[in-house]
């Protein structure tokens, strides 16, 4: 089985918990990133997106992409689970916002070149695909000028992994730095992670130049996630567990 029918098939499985999380997450007026909720008032990656082509490259239930059509942006969503897509246009119907949902490989989309201001993805394409194959498809989709913004677990993050994926992120080393590209998991699905001068290169390469990169941390209060509980919030009070990277696609 590919590594992109064995993500399909457990993100399938998760219905249930998408359907019981989508719904909240529609419902968030302001825009906050990844598992600490980081306002984005705080980091200021996605700036004014009204009138803006975007495409959010690994969508899951589409909630960015709504967050973003509320502030005028004009999304287009795509994913590679049917049962995701589903969910959001379930979503779409309860709370009144239409914009095209696109069953599609975020590496390899049916999508016209140069149609989009913006491609952007949390924890979508970002981590799920290879970046070899979807960093040069979202430069390809892109218009000159045009920005990449996407969130992703954090570098170090991976490197302190353990390979049971049910337990938490450790204080050691685990992984290999030099590289890092593919993760595999027990339960047979994979990520994508590069190390940053990997990471840079592939942007480069692809025709991006990178503006930017947050290293999230846990807020003072934050709580570790009820399911997401790979890492805790103590952890990530002291070490990032995510990144936020900007890039603009070459004129």
């Amino acid at each position: 089985m590919s590594y992109l029918d064995a993500n399909r098939e457990s993100w399938t499985k998760l219905r249930e918990f998408q359907e019981q999380t989508a719904r909240r997450n529609w419902t968030r007026t302001e825009l906050a990133w990844g598992l600490w909720k980081v306002p984005e008032a705080e980091v200021g990656v996605v700036g004014d997106v009204s009138g803006l082509d975007v495409v959010e490259l690994g969508c899951g239930t589409a909630y960015w992409s709504a967050w973003l059509a509320r502030l005028g942006a004009r999304p287009v969503a795509v994913d590679l689970t049917p049962s995701q897509l589903e969910i959001a246009a379930l979503m779409q119907q309860e709370f009144g916002l239409e914009f095209p949902l696109v069953e599609a490989n975020a590496e390899a989309t049916p999508l016209p070149d140069a149609s989009f201001d913006l491609a952007f993805s949390e924890y979508g394409a970002s981590i799920w695909c290879d970046p070899h194959k979807w960093i040069p498809e979202a430069a390809r989709l892109l218009r000159p000028g045009g920005r990449l913004v996407y969130l992703k677990n954090a570098t170090i993050a991976m490197l302190c992994a353990p390979e049971d994926e049910d337990a938490q992120l450790t204080a050691d080393l685990l992984h290999d730095y030099f590289g890092m590209h593919r993760f595999d998991w027990p339960d047979g699905t994979a990520e994508f992670h590069l190390g940053f001068g990997d990471h840079i290169r592939c942007l480069r390469d692809a025709g991006f130049e990178l503006e930017n990169v947050w290293e999230l941390q846990a807020p003072a209060d934050a709580q570790t996630h009820p399911v997401y509980d790979y890492v805790t919030a103590e952890w990530a009070r002291q070490w990032p567990s995510e990144e936020i990277w900007v890039a603009r696609k070459r004129r």
